[in-house]
């Protein structure tokens, strides 16, 4: 008997697309993998709420099709949900980005998506969790599954969803970066890494980061890996914007840890302080809250299945 499979469908994502594609979808997937049940999001961290309720209703496995805020977004539901050993995520590729599935090495189009899926393999992944504010200043806690920043990042997110990614995700986040450039102060923060200050001064952007990629295709992390139990913590410091600015293709390339004055390093726990509002917070390409903040990975937390033979 095929596991009890729950689909959450993000029909905004894809700039709305999602809902059209996924009406076309929905039989392939039957025909695949057996019954399903499908759910919808209503809102921004809804994915969250649907994935938590399907892991106490005991389904066995969760379909994400979305993006990779929604895919986050899940993680975070299972998790919360304190089920995640018993659940298997998979992810349909219908977001603008793809930095997460670009990431694993996944299937980046829905078809050989669902062959995957169907052929059952399976890979264990970290997740990252994080003590954050929200914008009203109230803490709470949530997790990831590819990357969280502060800094820049914050705005940049901010601006591509206020002005959509209709033109596609690499080129919506270029746009929103040069934007951002224009807008943006650096900030001052301090950063601690496993109990030592490893950074203090006016910040542009500190990841912590399961996966290489974010941004639309950015190397933000290179060599980030999903499953060593660390994240990836890279410091840029307040750099003039003409710099920045020059600099940009760097982190495309991955080579902006080159660059002087920018830091790298790896640990289980990141912390980062500054006055409140501050320093935007970004989880998987949505905006989410500021700092202070605090980031720490939860070694192999999640059940990945649609890997790659080469994957697992």
């Amino acid at each position: 008997m095929p596991p009890r499979t729950l689909v959450i469908v993000n029909p905004a994502s894809r700039s709305g697309r999602t809902r059209k594609i996924f009406d076309a979808l929905e039989a392939r997937l039957r025909d695949a993998l057996g019954p399903l049940e499908v759910d919808w999001t209503q809102g921004p961290r809804d994915a969250e709420r649907l994935a938590r309720e399907g892991a106490r209703a005991g389904v066995e496995r969760i379909l994400v099709a979305g993006g990779d805020g929604t895919a986050s977004e899940v993680v975070a539901g299972v998790l919360a949900a304190d089920l995640a050993d018993e659940i298997q995520i998979g992810f349909l590729p219908l977001g603008t980005g793809k930095d997460l599935v670009r990431g694993l090495g996944l299937a980046m189009n829905v078809e050989e998506a669902i062959t995957d899926i169907a052929a059952g393999r399976t890979r264990q992944i970290d997740a990252g969790r994080l003590h954050y504010l929200n914008h009203g200043g109230e803490p709470r806690v949530t997790s990831f599954i590819n990357s969280a920043t502060v800094g820049i990042s914050g705005l940049i997110v901010q601006l591509v969803n206020e002005s959509g990614k209709g033109m596609g995700g690499s080129l919506a986040f270029l746009l929103g970066t040069l934007r951002a450039l224009a807008r943006f102060q650096p900030a001052p923060a301090t950063l601690e890494l496993d109990g030592t200050k490893i950074y203090e001064g006016d910040l542009v952007l500190a990841t912590a980061c399961n996966g290489p990629f974010f941004g639309g295709g950015m190397r933000g992390a290179p060599g980030a890996c999903f499953d060593d139990g660390l994240l990836d913590v890279v410091v840029i410091p307040g750099l003039t914007k003409a710099r920045l600015l020059r600099r940009l293709p760097n982190l495309y390339a991955g080579t902006h840890i080159e660059v002087p004055g920018v830091l790298r390093f790896q640990g289980r726990e990141l912390l980062v302080s500054a006055a409140p509002g501050s320093q935007l917070l970004e989880i998987d390409g949505e905006p989410l809250g500021c700092a202070p903040v605090r980031f720490e990975v939860l070694p192999e937390a999640v059940t990945l299945v649609g890997v790659k033979e080469t994957n697992r």
